[in-house]
């Protein structure tokens, strides 16, 4: 259990946050929400007032939820919070949804960002070569080698060899080395000369890979463009990684509390944890 935050801290969380949020209190903003860390915790879960918030602005402002999960893990939750209207960044920026109740699915795909793995792959191969691979595809189906799985896919992975996934044309390659720390990874994929994808190692010793110039931020530029809304009324929040860029893209970028200092240092300002609901405390800031 995370003991409840001081009173204090409530207040001067508040302080902090209407001193970069007052300027869009009350204007329709493009949120983009990360959801790992952000709106659920780490166990999946989502808290009552963290749905209340969530459908509060989704009905004042364009609320995009910008996830690493897959389409079929972001889906769900994008339903679960209530949300039948507005946009949903999956795979770290490489498709991009429409909810739409009207739809045959609930959504339309508007956006996707594909790439040739084959090359990162062989030379990933030589330096990690008891790592396990997953191949993203557009169609949200995966591809992995034997035995590895992971609730983020939203589907059971097809089971082929690693020369099978060079030949795939992706949206997202996951690769995860489960006997590494994240520091070893990290040296290894800087040692590797891994080039021509874009990638962002989270908590463990995990890697994510997409097409050159994908990010969630590429992502919430393309729905911005799409619906006109000004670069002045936009608002981010994550706690990762890979929630860099679209805290330096966004109008205010706001990191998590537990984020990592690295990704605190990027973000405008700080709320409080995902197990206190900081970003709730966020939304409230610029609810009209």
């Amino acid at each position: 259990m995370n003991p409840a935050p001081a009173t204090t801290d409530v207040e001067a969380t508040r302080a902090r946050l209407a001193d970069h949020l007052d300027q869009l209190a009350g204007e329709h903003l493009l949120i983009g929400l990360d959801v790992d860390g952000t709106l659920v915790d780490h166990d999946g879960a989502m808290s009552a007032p963290m749905r209340e918030a969530l459908q509060r602005a989704a009905r004042g402002s364009t609320v995009v939820i910008a996830t690493g999960r897959s389409l079929g893990a972001t889906v769900p939750i994008v339903r679960a919070a209530g949300i039948e209207h507005g946009y949903a960044v999956c795979s770290n920026g490489a498709v991009t949804l429409e909810m739409d109740p009207s739809a045959p699915e609930g959504y339309r795909v508007i956006d996707t960002r594909t790439f040739q793995p084959g090359q990162a792959l062989a030379t990933l191969r030589k330096v990690a070569p008891d790592a396990h691979y997953a191949v993203e595809m557009a169609s949200g189906a995966f591809r992995a080698t034997p035995g590895f799985q992971d609730a983020s896919f939203g589907v059971e992975a097809i089971e082929s060899d690693l020369d099978q996934l060079m030949e795939l044309e992706a949206v997202r390659v996951v690769v995860h080395v489960p006997d590494l720390s994240p520091q070893e990874f990290s040296r290894v994929i800087a040692e590797s000369g891994v080039h021509g994808v874009e990638y962002a190692i989270g908590w463990t010793a995990w890697l994510d890979m997409a097409a050159p110039g994908v990010s969630k931020a590429s992502a919430l530029e393309v729905v911005r463009e799409r619906l006109d809304i000004p670069r002045e009324r936009t608002l981010t929040v994550g706690d990762g990684f890979n929630d860099v860029e679209m805290l330096d893209w966004a109008q205010v970028g706001v990191a998590m509390g537990q984020a990592p200092q690295g990704v605190k240092d990027v973000a405008d300002t700080v709320t409080l944890s995902v197990y206190e609901d900081g970003t709730v405390l966020v939304l409230e800031a610029v609810a009209g």
